[in-house]
């Protein structure tokens, strides 16, 4: 344990108590911002608990699907084992749940009957599976809902999954679905997310039988338009997946075990339609866990209400970061209860749902937890911008987030990557721009709206690309990785596009040559979007000897987060070789 006794503030006339801070939530980004936070509690200046309700320490959720089908092993999943922070002193207190938070004495009471107080909370909950309304399903309304004491029913409480249905959110979840693809069941994925889409298309890859059902038109369809959806389909549909859409899931049908349990037999749909299998894996979405600061009194919307400093709108020794957090500016004349949303418009935005804004937030959060106690700033009594420039601290601007985020499939053989709003028609923007010309408004007035679209369906490519005023600000690309790329380091940039269009079209051609696209390797070019990783920042630790993509992602953390980008990180590291051999 850290000399407590020996922490002393600047200016403070003694020493004094280090400050307790606790953390709910030991995933991802519970973890990320313990790791960040280390540095001071090794100092003496914070107290560190951090509560988890699973057994095992954090591991990577975003790298499940690989897991589920045994295209990677349990071990690549970890992401810490808590010696590092044991030995600075942090408690950490896995398979333990928080069933309640009194803020009016600070403390939190545990399912093992005991409380741990508190100077600055920390809500990194997470969030849920979705589990729709379906009959033979129960669904469980968690608004009001007392967290309970076992952690092992932090998500089902009395109503847990039937057999043979499940969803793909933990260790267990992962388990499952792998039992069943290493059998070559035949799986029924319900919804076409990311997710649903990566996991379907793993598992046939990995030979099992897979039908993937959505009530929509397209799969990804709050991703893609109906060209890229279209594609995507197709492509999929070579890939071995079944692709049942409009299909509106209405109940399940069961059969009984040799034990007289009921098991998933059958997935029946509004129209009549009987899809039966194996196994139904539910791909629904996510909810943030609220509950807990529900019940404590604090505002919640889709997500725990939080202003730009991840601080809670109505409790300034209250945080959120992750899945939960719903970052939002707190009006100035709230009502700050828990039921200010009942009353009131739902404000904008909600959680990301991405491991990389939540790895940001924990970042941010740890940096101005650290600012301020290292310059003697306790736990705040009012808003924390207020609190450290009164004291005259100047403490780190929480991450910006990106107004919108690149959305990657990852799935071996076909490329799907998507940013912005692509949902203009590039007929409806040319009549757009017949009407500007018949009314006398230039033609290359700012804000002019252009579409371009590409598709070649027989051989799974679609290109779409959106701009104003020239500037990229939205695009689909399936089946043209390099030209994809490309795209993502426009919209990154907010570059604008060549007046030629097609030229983008010629990254996937057979005479690309990757000197023209050598911006791409622009030391400032983001490779890795969970972690923020740049070109310049892979290519200084290949200089300092890490030349494998296993070495960059221990000393920077590229690639650690969803692994989309460990080709990227690849390329990198060639070129850095090829320059040095020259």
């Amino acid at each position: 344990m850290p000399d407590h006794a020996s922490a002393e503030l600047p200016g403070a006339t003694g020493p004094a108590a280090p400050e307790r801070i606790v953390v709910v939530g030991y995933g991802p980004v519970g973890a990320r911002f313990v790791d960040e936070l280390l540095p001071l509690v090794e100092a003496g200046l914070a107290e560190l608990t951090v509560v988890g309700a699973e057994e095992v320490h954090a591991y990577n959720r975003v790298l499940l699907a690989d897991y589920a089908v045994g295209r990677t092993d349990r071990d690549t999943l970890d992401l810490t084992d808590g010696s590092r922070a044991r030995a600075a002193g942090v408690r950490i207190l896995t398979g333990t749940t928080v069933t309640s938070v009194n803020r009016t004495i600070r403390t939190v009471s545990l399912g093992d009957g005991t409380s741990v107080p508190y100077d600055r909370l920390v809500l990194a909950t997470g969030a849920r599976a979705n589990v729709p309304t379906l009959d033979g399903v129960k669904r469980v309304r968690r608004g009001l809902m007392k967290p309970g004491a076992d952690a092992g029913g932090l998500d089902s409480a009395a109503a847990p999954l039937p057999r043979g249905v499940s969803a793909l959110r933990d260790l267990a979840d992962a388990a499952t679905v792998l039992a069943a693809v290493q059998a070559g069941r035949r799986i029924v994925v319900l919804g076409a997310g990311v997710l649903g889409m990566e996991i379907a298309l793993a598992a046939a890859a990995a030979g099992a039988e897979v039908c993937v059902v959505y009530h929509g038109e397209i799969p990804m369809n709050r991703n893609l338009d109906r060209g890229g959806g279209s594609v995507l389909t197709t492509s999929a549909r070579l890939a071995g997946v079944t692709m049942v859409n409009h299909a509106r899931a209405e109940s399940v049908l069961f059969h009984h075990d040799d034990d007289g349990v009921e098991r998933f037999e059958a997935l029946i749909c509004a129209d009549g339609k009987q899809i039966s299998g194996d196994l139904l894996l539910l791909s629904c979405g996510v909810g943030a866990r609220t509950e807990l600061a529900h019940l404590a009194g604090l505002p919640v919307s889709t997500g725990i209400l939080v202003d730009e400093s991840l601080q809670s709108w109505a409790d300034a020794s209250v945080h959120a970061i992750g899945d939960c957090a719903h970052v939002s500016a707190r009006p100035a004349d709230a009502d700050l209860g828990a039921a200010w949303i009942g009353t009131r418009m739902a404000p904008a935005g909600g959680p990301s749902g991405l491991i990389g804004p939540g790895w940001r937030q924990a970042d941010s959060l740890a940096a101005r937890f650290t600012a301020e106690l290292r310059a003697g700033v306790r736990a705040a009594a009012g808003p924390a911008a207020a609190e450290a420039a009164a004291a005259g601290v100047t403490v780190p601007a929480t991450a910006a987030e990106p107004g919108a985020s690149v959305v990657m499939l990852k799935a071996e053989g076909i490329d799907v990557v998507a940013a912005g709003d692509t949902t203009a028609d590039p007929f409806d923007a040319a009549l757009a721009d017949a009407d500007a010309h018949a009314h006398g408004c230039a033609t290359g007035a700012p804000g002019r709206l252009g579409v371009s679209q590409w598709a070649d369906p027989e051989h799974g490519r679609y290109v779409k690309m959106v701009t104003r005023g020239g500037i990229l600000t939205g695009f689909v690309c399936v089946g043209m990785p390099r030209t994809g790329a490309e795209l993502t380091l426009l919209f990154e940039r907010g570059s604008e596009l060549p007046a030629d269009r097609s030229v983008l079209l010629r990254f996937d051609g057979p005479d690309y040559d990757p000197a023209t696209a050598g911006d791409a390797f622009a030391p400032e070019s983001t490779v890795c979007w969970c972690n923020g990783v740049t070109v310049e920042a892979i290519t200084a630790s290949a200089q300092a000897g890490n030349d494998t993509v296993a070495c960059i992602g221990t000393a920077t953390r590229a690639g650690t987060g969803c692994g989309g980008c460990k080709g990227r990180i690849g390329e990198v590291l060639e070129r850095f070789a090829a320059q040095t051999v020259v």
